[in-house]
């Protein structure tokens, strides 16, 4: 069976056949040149698969980045005047066949002589990832039970939601397709918090993720389905894959304002001619493009604009979309098929919320800490285990602690913890200011209120730490309720010489099975993009097919009931009539062992 693309040029695979097999040269390929817009994961993973899979030279590859140093959103640093500052941070699972497939061949940050993947492998071997409370009430006090509390009723709904087609989910928004009663559920706690899904986000994404991790669904209310890197994502992802390209001469342009991307579109032909771009100095800087030049294009970013505050300034809430947001808007308006960006960015007041990463200085506060987690944040073992959320917070306020010192050259005393509220537009609890309008102080103590110190020793107690706010007005910015084509094609129809890589890029299976937010997802894009441009004579694994898989779909309808068997709502002569039928049959060895009968 050949697994079906929107562009024949590209090739699906599942198992380890093309995974194991080392690529052959492209023809043509030195006469090429790569232009990499951007140095977000997609941009960089790009980069490696030309190197790795294409055979390009890498001093034929160059990176234009406007910010002075690479990543995108995946960083992490200590910012010397602030303190130490993530402005989010990334959850793994076993199935990102793309990047695993990447990771297994670059050398470690940490031990060289491991890969990323075997570093990252053993990290988790050895210290399994789980949550000993996943929601708090009342300053500090463990809510949940470790069950979703669905009842058959909701579960009915969720599930008949997961089979709902793609087309009749288009631009429509979560609360549009839920009922109240599951908008106000445990479920919906655990799973808007996690993945930072708001109500009126899209519909057909909360489909697809739900169906691309149907076989997390066990581990989503203990956490235990999880996986996090040793150390801060920029330290485990990022610099691997920086080093590996500059061992091979990638030249990195940084201070580059990339404003468009100019093509010459005939019917049957789509050619990228010139990139548009200017200095830090405002110089003109644009480059001409032949047939044969690749450019890769990072369309839009969730971290565009962020703003960055410490203990005495709040961070500022830059609203107006620029940067990558303005390269898209230029090239958007030359085709219909290049997407809609004003879909994802003209609204921030849907698309924002606020993290701020606190890092207490001496034990205070992290026995408040070890109170909920019921473990030492000291150690270099798991904490949190994922994040820890406040129900009743009115910013609903999330915290977590990843295993430290989780920098490099992080003071031994220092706990870092990573804090975000959904809602930034609301009065807090104890601060009575939105968290918007909230100093890094400000936020420290609403956190150690719903980490449950007592009142009496909030103002003390947050002396005693460090914190700085980052505001995001996109961060969600990815899940705004679209159509079909309100993002362009990683490779567009009859695209010779561009693709287009990130959160902001449709993938080219068929149906798109891959959920945004995951990094994993912008290295898919740049899989398919590389594969597909060069003609690398290798598949591109495909999204994991759980959905398809009938021992995880009827585990899922067992999870999500907390273990209770499904009513199916048949009379009972006919349900006994079915049960003899398959008595003695494989299916009814299948439904008995996952608990459906």
């Amino acid at each position: 069976m050949e697994l079906k693309t929107v562009d024949s040029r590209l090739t699906l695979t599942n198992g380890n056949y093309h995974s194991l097999v080392h690529a052959r040269k492209p023809k043509g390929i030195d006469d090429k040149r790569a232009y990499l817009i951007g140095t977000g994961i997609g941009a960089l993973a790009a980069g490696c698969f030309l190197i790795r899979d294409a055979h390009m030279s890498g001093d034929k590859i160059t990176f234009l980045e406007q910010l002075d140093l690479p990543g995108g959103s995946l960083d992490g640093s200590l910012i010397h005047d602030r303190g130490y500052v993530a402005r989010g941070g990334r959850e793994m699972g076993h199935h990102f066949e793309v990047l695993w497939n990447l990771f297994s061949s670059l050398p470690s940050t940490e031990d060289p002589s491991m890969s990323v993947l075997d570093h990252f492998y053993y990290t988790n071997l050895d210290d399994p990832n789980s949550s000993n409370c996943r929601i708090t009430e009342k300053q500090g006090e463990r809510y949940d039970n470790g069950k979703f509390n669905l009842g058959q009723k909701l579960a009915r709904e969720l599930a008949e939601f997961i089979m709902t087609a793609d087309d009749q989910l288009e631009d429509k928004s979560i609360e549009e397709v839920f009922s109240e009663e599951l908008l106000a559920s445990d479920f919906w706690i655990y799973w808007r918090t996690m993945f930072a899904f708001q109500n009126w986000n899209s519909a057909l994404e909360m489909k697809l993720y739900m169906n691309r991790f149907i076989h997390h669904v066990g581990g989503l209310t203990k956490l235990d389905a999880l996986q996090f890197s040793r150390h801060d994502q920029f330290t485990s992802f990022v610099m691997p894959m920086v080093k590996y390209l500059q061992d091979h001469g990638v030249k990195f342009e940084y201070g580059v304002t990339v404003e468009n991307v100019v093509f010459d579109l005939a019917e049957n032909k789509k050619v990228a001619t010139q990139i548009v771009a200017k200095a830090k100095d405002g110089k003109d800087i644009s480059i001409p493009l032949k047939e044969t030049d690749l450019v890769f294009i990072t369309n839009g970013s969730i971290t565009e604009g962020s703003g960055y505050g410490d203990d005495q300034t709040p961070a500022p809430f830059n609203q107006t979309p620029a940067g990558c947001w303005t390269l898209w808007n230029n090239i958007a308006k030359q085709s219909p098929e290049f997407g809609h960006p004003e879909k994802f960015c003209d609204d921030p007041e849907k698309t924002n919320w606020e993290s701020c990463t606190v890092t207490c200085h001496d034990d205070s506060v992290p026995k408040y800490i070890e109170k909920i987690t019921k473990r030492s944040p000291y150690g270099g073992k798991t904490v949190t285990g994922g994040i820890v959320t406040a129900k009743d917070s009115s910013w609903l306020l999330s915290w977590t602690i990843n295993r430290q010192g989780q920098y490099l050259g992080q003071p031994e005393n220092d706990v870092v913890v990573w804090v975000y509220g959904l809602f930034s537009d609301v009065p807090g609890d104890y601060i009575q200011k939105p968290m918007r309008d909230c100093t890094g102080k400000e936020i420290t103590k609403e956190w150690l209120f719903h980490l449950g110190v007592p009142v009496n020793e909030i103002e003390e107690m947050a002396n005693t730490c460090t914190a700085v706010p980052v505001m995001m007005p996109f961060i969600t910015s990815q899940f705004m309720p679209r159509m079909a084509g309100d993002r362009p094609y990683v490779v567009p129809k009859n695209a010779v010489n561009f693709a287009f890589l990130g959160q902001f890029a449709e993938t080219l299976d068929d149906p798109g099975r891959d959920t945004v937010f995951t990094i994993e997802y912008s290295g898919r894009t740049a899989m398919e993009a590389v594969y597909v441009l060069t003609g690398v004579e290798l598949g591109v694994p495909e999204v994991y097919a759980s959905r398809y898989d009938i021992r995880y779909l009827l585990e899922g309808a067992k999870e999500l009931l907390d273990g209770e068997k499904p009513d199916l709502k048949l009379p009972a002569l006919i349900q006994h009539g079915l049960e003899k039928k398959i008595a003695g049959t494989d299916i009814a060895v299948l439904l008995k062992e996952h608990g459906i009968i």
